[in-house]
């Protein structure tokens, strides 16, 4: 924890949506599991990575720092458990790009959220990335968004609507370690998989990726997030998240040759240079305090 605590928010921030962005790829790689039996399994090995990380950190304090996340921590792991289901639901009930893009409107409803419980102010920069980053999201994936079905676009906004609340705890609490409301989210969502799942028993193949989704994707992805955003405003912390939507098919077009078409190189360009101009602020911004 001390270890990262030195490392600037903004980068951790980063760090999380790359290794966030490892999703696609993995959830491509299954072989015979369902979308709610990866949930299962990528929700255990995500509690189990927290209650390590916990472990390490507060060692016989380890309940206790659950207890000190206080009720925010535990409505945010509730909120953030069904973000995790509401992201199963949609790819079930919607399609994959009305899901996708769904999700990037958490920048959106970070700067909102800050501005109304944080007051935070956004600036011109900031929010010219915003608008950038949207564009090019909507560039990248607007040939393929469709009316979908309702039920499933609505759903699916539980999950950047539970994202910003995670952030906006964090940002409300700095001196709170949040984490622990992530193993309550884990939890929830584990449930909920094993529930609508039924059947959890799958094979060692699908197990193993159920691990890389739930120990580093995931796990890391969040621990990562979640102490770079105690530092980092929540609108700049919305555009540098962004950045996942660029790396995700990077990812499929590195490893399994899934090549990316040129509207989504093009989109992905513009977020990419969003994200830049984000990070060369917030660097000058540094530099100059």
């Amino acid at each position: 924890m001390n270890i990262l605590l030195k490392v600037p928010g903004y980068i951790l921030v980063f760090l999380g949506a790359v290794t966030l962005s490892f999703g696609g790829l993995i959830v491509k790689s299954f072989e015979g599991a369902t979308l709610w039996q990866i949930l299962f399994w990528r929700s255990l090995f995500f509690c189990i990575i927290i209650i390590i990380f916990l472990s390490i950190n507060y060692k016989q304090k380890f309940f206790k720092s659950i207890i000190n996340s206080g009720l925010p921590g535990l409505i945010g792991g509730f909120i953030l458990g069904c973000g995790f289901f509401s992201y199963v639901f949609a790819m079930y009930n919607t399609t994959v790009a009305n899901a996708n893009f769904i999700i990037q409107t958490q920048t959106l409803f970070l700067a909102i959220f800050g501005y109304i419980f944080l007051k935070e102010k956004i600036s011109k920069i900031t929010l010219a990335c915003i608008i950038l980053a949207i564009s090019g999201i909507t560039i990248m994936l607007g040939n393929a968004l469709t009316s979908g079905q309702m039920l499933g676009n609505l759903i699916a906004f539980i999950m950047p609507i539970s994202f910003a609340v995670l952030i906006i705890i964090v940002r409300k609490y700095p001196s709170v370690d949040m984490i622990p409301l992530q193993l309550i989210a884990g939890i929830v969502a584990m449930i909920i998989g094993h529930v609508v799942a039924g059947r959890v028993d799958i094979s060692l193949h699908d197990i193993f990726l159920g691990f890389l989704a739930g120990f580093f994707q995931v796990g890391l992805g969040f621990i990562f997030i979640t102490i770079g955003a105690r530092s980092t405003p929540s609108a700049v912390v919305g555009i540098i998240m962004m950045s996942e939507a660029i790396f995700g098919p990077l990812w499929a077009w590195i490893f399994i040759n899934e090549q990316p078409p040129i509207i989504v190189l093009l989109g992905g360009s513009i977020v990419l240079f969003a994200v830049l101009m984000q990070f060369f602020n917030n660097f000058l911004l540094k530099k100059n305090n």
